[in-house]
């Protein structure tokens, strides 16, 4: 199974859509502290977050604490120095795909300490780096095609109109007029 794993999150909105894609994807997603916000039932309620009890979270007081909890096969980190291009890696079941603060990015002290692959996400234009909702998206979409392609993770679930309702908003977006 495929891990998201946000180190030192500060943004909620952020962490907020990376939480819709990892219920999307059913993938797990971990926290490392501190956050720069909170995320009890009560925070998470006044959100609005009717997705959140899909999402398989783990809050882990540092990295370290993380990796022995959760043990993954492969630590696969994100960086706009990273010589490798993230479509160049070949993603395995178990790996964890991991993503720094949206001001500082990832500790290269990190992948010292807890060796893994180092990739990057291509520019075109003048930006340092993509927003952190944003680059988690595209890293994990492109791995979960591999994994799916290989036969790794099972298809997909039906499209949202031929499944039934799941939260308040569907059911209410789908009573007849």
């Amino acid at each position: 199974m495929l891990r998201i794993c946000l180190v030192e999150p500060e943004i909620p909105p952020n962490t907020g859509n990376v939480s819709r894609l990892s219920a999307a994807l059913a993938v797990p997603l971990h926290l490392v502290e501190p956050l720069g916000f909170d995320v009890s039932e009560k925070a998470v309620k006044r959100a609005g977050l009717d997705y959140w009890e899909h999402v398989q979270l783990q809050v882990h007081p540092n990295f370290s604490a993380f990796v022995e909890a959760a043990r993954p096969k492969r630590l696969i980190y994100t960086s706009s120095t990273a010589e490798t291009l993230y479509t160049e890696v070949e993603y395995q079941p178990g790996d964890c795909l991991v993503f720094g603060k949206e001001t500082a990015g990832l500790d290269p002290a990190l992948w010292g300490e807890h060796p893994g692959l180092v990739v990057r996400i291509p520019h075109w234009g003048p930006v340092r780096s993509l927003n952190l909702s944003n680059a988690v998206a595209i890293v994990a979409y492109e791995a979960m095609r591999q994994l799916r392609e290989r036969g790794d993770v099972p298809p997909p679930v039906p499209r949202a109109e031929d499944r039934p309702p799941t939260t308040p908003y569907e059911r209410r977006k789908r009573r007849p007029t």
